[in-house]
């Protein structure tokens, strides 16, 4: 970087290694390489949100052929493709590739009973995202969870889901660049109110989705994230850690609270802020730590990233906090979805959805 008149070269180094650092986030946020990243931050004056937002927009023009037309998300399937109507309560008919078969499953309403699902759908992603879209419909469809907690949505994802997922309400937590987002089962979950907490110090993007809802008689407290991404952001995840607990104490002792999503942590940084508050479980920690899902992000078992390395870890996690009186929802079960290869030979995310379902004990 050239000297300009009247500046000292320690302000150009400077200046040289907080661009650098912006690089380098913006290339870790939207998974390109750094020459990448160095063209849209200089076509943005250095501005990081504008930069990003530059980025994440232009796909929905369409991008290049190697990949799918995300614009082609609403299209409509051909017809040796099994269509999803997710219109139906009662029925959902799904097609896995994986195994080649059709499974048929019958949900009823049952206020005894709650299930939500969170899962990171990787919307960052555009390699066959047509298909991995439907893929997670499909689970939708089979499954009908009464909330869904998702993270990683982009634009055109979240205008297929509402297109798609007609029988759910949306909430977004955000319009610009790719977002989080809280799902409610219409004919069982009362949406109350609905409020997004910024995280002031992210550098990704990031916050925390709050929506307030009735679930038969029962007041909960739904809130989502997308802690900050990496090893070395730890300091930053701790912070938003932090202020998700203090928000999950302070929702009233009446109400059941439920935090679920991609966390990002490390078992050993939970030990280092002193662990959980005694009133705040751990769903995994609290069902006996069951090992079939252990790892929801897994590079030995999951190949979309094709990592080079093996990773496993449990960045997908679900804190609770039992209403103090009243009705009880209580913790039955957790299972993983998305285990299952779709016919384009990935699988719906890299990271594996958590179903967790409770009782209803009055």
């Amino acid at each position: 970087m050239e000297v300009a008149p009247g500046v000292s070269r320690d302000e150009v180094d400077a200046e040289e290694a907080v661009r650098q650092q912006q690089r380098t986030e913006f290339a870790s946020i939207a998974g390109c390489d750094l020459a990448v990243a160095q063209s849209y931050l200089a076509e943005n004056s250095w501005e990081m949100e504008r930069a990003l937002n530059s980025f994440f927009e232009s796909p929905i023009q369409g991008i290049s052929s190697q990949h799918n037309h995300l614009a082609s998300l609403d299209t409509v399937m051909s017809a040796s493709e099994t269509c999803i109507d997710l219109t139906d309560d009662n029925l959902a008919v799904v097609s896995l590739s994986a195994t080649g078969n059709t499974t048929e499953s019958v949900q009823h309403e049952d206020d005894s009973t709650f299930s939500f699902l969170t899962w990171n759908i990787d919307g960052l992603d555009l390699e066959n995202l047509q298909e991995r879209a439907r893929g997670m419909c499909s689970y939708l469809a089979l499954y009908t969870p009464d909330v869904v907690f998702l993270q990683e949505l982009i634009v055109p994802y979240y205008n297929y889901l509402k297109k798609r997922a007609v029988t759910y309400t949306i909430i977004a937590g955000g319009e610009d660049g790719y977002f989080t987002g809280i799902m409610l089962k219409t004919s069982r979950v009362k949406l109350l109110s609905q409020e997004i907490i910024p995280f002031e110090t992210t550098a990704m993007m990031r916050n925390l989705l709050i929506v307030q809802v009735n679930i038969s008689g029962n007041n909960v407290c739904l809130m989502t994230s997308h802690l900050e991404s990496t090893k070395e952001h730890s300091k930053e995840r701790l912070n938003q850690l932090k202020l998700v607990l203090e928000k999950m104490q302070a929702v009233p002792e009446s109400t059941t609270v439920i935090f679920a999503g991609d966390t990002n942590l490390r078992d050993k940084e939970v030990t280092k802020i002193g662990g959980l508050p005694a009133n705040i479980l751990d769903i995994w920690e609290f069902l006996g730590k069951p090992e079939h899902c252990r790892y929801t992000w897994d590079t030995k078992m999951n190949s979309n990233l094709g990592a080079p390395y093996t990773c496993r870890l449990r960045f997908d996690r679900i804190l609770y906090r039992a209403a103090a009186s009243g009705s009880q929802m209580i913790p039955r079960a957790l299972d993983l979805l998305g285990l299952e290869k779709l016919d384009c030979g990935r699988f719906t995310s890299d990271h594996w959805g958590l179903l967790c379902s409770f009782d209803v004990v009055l």
